[in-house]
C-alpha cells in the first residue's frame, strides 16, 4: 500500500528536487538557488511530496506578511496523473492558511492547461498576463490568484 505524505524540504532533498525540476522544466533552477532559498531566505517555504518515502514532487513559495507567491511546483513525470499535485498544492494552501496567509498568487504558462485546470479547482482565478515571462521561449504567463 502506498503512503503519500508531505513535509518541509531539507537540504538533503535538493538533489532529488533538482532531478524533478530538470525533468519538468526547460530551464531548471540551479541547485545553489535551492540551497540559498532554504538557508538564507526567511520568506521561503519549500515542501516535498513523498510516496513510500521517495520524493515525487515539490513546491516552493514565498510567504511575506499575509501574501504568498508560489515559485515553482512539479511532480515527477512518472507520477503525474494520480492527483499527487493536487494533494501537494492542498498541503501548501493549508500551511499558508495556518500561517496567516490571506492571498496567494502564481504564474503558469498559458499553454499549461492541465495545471490551470488544477488551480481552478482550488478557486484561483485569472488576474492578468505577464508577456514574454518565460525566458526559454518567451511564452506568456497567466497570473492566477485566490483569497484564502
Amino acid at each position: 500500500m502506498s503512503n503519500l505524505a508531505f513535509r518541509q524540504m531539507t537540504e538533503a532533498d535538493i538533489d532529488r528536487v533538482y532531478e524533478i525540476d530538470s525533468l519538468s522544466f526547460p530551464k531548471p533552477w540551479p541547485k545553489d538557488i535551492y540551497q540559498e532559498e532554504l538557508k538564507t531566505n526567511n520568506f521561503a517555504r519549500y515542501f516535498v511530496a513523498t510516496l513510500d518515502e521517495e520524493i515525487i514532487g515539490y513546491c516552493g513559495s514565498w510567504m511575506i506578511l499575509d501574501e504568498a507567491q508560489i515559485t515553482n511546483i512539479a511532480i515527477a513525470p512518472s507520477y503525474r496523473g494520480n492527483h499527487y499535485g493536487e494533494g501537494l498544492f492542498q498541503y501548501v494552501l493549508n500551511y499558508a492558511i495556518a500561517n496567516g496567509i490571506k492571498h496567494l498568487s502564481l504564474e503558469v504558462r498559458v499553454s499549461n492547461l492541465t495545471a490551470q485546470k488544477m488551480y481552478k479547482k482550488f478557486g484561483l482565478v485569472p488576474g492578468g498576463i505577464r508577456k514574454n515571462y518565460y525566458t526559454d521561449n518567451q511564452e506568456d504567463a497567466l497570473v492566477l490568484w485566490v483569497n484564502l
